[in-house]
């Protein structure tokens, strides 16, 4: 029997390190090809380099505007997922503990907006928001993705608060407390789980996101880090060396991010499951 375990534990580390090696597979080529000439990447994007291009680095630093990137990408997801966060677990508190008849219609609505696609409404959203000249600016972006990114951190919210006993909020006011107050002191502070959860889950988003800044930041100036590799691509030509440098560049802050606070999507996927 033990040896049997044996086999089928090694079986599953065969599978598990396959899927590993596919998943991998994507950012081992941009990692391989960010040190290559843009000559060698031509003549064999699967090959090793010959030539460790550390230039690529520097350069892709330098033209891609990487500072000015950086602190536009840092203020577009520090405030987006700070309101986020703010707005989304005060509406989940409120439709789970105010027992108003429309409260279960609007959790409805929010939950059922998810299942709209972006790619359905990006034009007409353009559309709208230029003819007023809301485009073109960092805080325009940034209430769009509190509109999209509320109602998942909501559905999240509500299904945690659900499970908070009511008996925590009583005694509070007993002691005193009332109003928003039994939400700021007793409640938030429980809700530090889902809600690094939710943080971690929409900092990769936005931070990596594409097409939305690529439709309403057209100024040079307001371009986030995903957007400034567009400087690597002309009309004709494409420097891929410097692009796949400055991809690694762009998701390394991320990547930081993610192995510093991934404790925190496992505490709050496991607190969530279990309450």
């Amino acid at each position: 029997m033990k040896k049997r375990e044996r086999i089928m534990l090694i079986i599953k580390f065969m599978f598990l390190g396959i899927f590993f090696l596919i998943y991998m597979v994507p950012f081992i080529f941009v990692l391989i090809n960010s040190f290559k000439s843009k000559r060698d990447i031509l003549l064999n994007p699967m090959a090793l380099p010959t030539k460790l291009e550390f230039s690529n680095f520097i350069n892709a630093f330098n033209k891609m505007g990487y500072i000015h990137g950086f602190v536009n990408s840092l203020i577009i997801t520090v405030f987006s997922v700070l309101f986020i966060i703010i707005l989304s677990s005060t509406t989940a508190y409120i439709l789970v503990r105010k027992k108003w008849k429309f409260n279960q219609i609007i959790f409805f609505i929010m939950v059922a907006s998810m299942i709209i696609p972006f790619q359905a409404i990006m034009i007409p959203l353009v559309r709208i928001y230029g003819s007023i000249g809301m485009l073109n600016s960092k805080w325009a972006l940034i209430y769009m993705y509190i509109g999209f990114g509320t109602s998942l951190a909501v559905f999240m919210f509500h299904g945690f608060i659900k499970s908070i006993p009511l008996e925590l909020e009583e005694a509070a006011m007993i002691d005193g407390a009332r109003g928003m107050q039994l939400f700021w002191l007793i409640v938030f502070p429980l809700l530090k789980p889902i809600s690094m959860t939710i943080a971690i889950l929409d900092v990769l988003w936005i931070w990596n996101d594409f097409l939305l800044p690529s439709l309403v930041l057209v100024a040079p100036e307001q371009r986030t880090l995903p957007l400034s590799t567009f400087y690597f691509y002309g009309t004709y030509t494409a420097d891929y060396g410097l692009s796949m440098a400055g991809l690694i560049l762009t998701i390394i802050p991320v990547i930081i991010i993610y192995l510093i606070l991934q404790k925190y999507i496992i505490n709050g996927v496991l607190q969530g499951s279990i309450k």
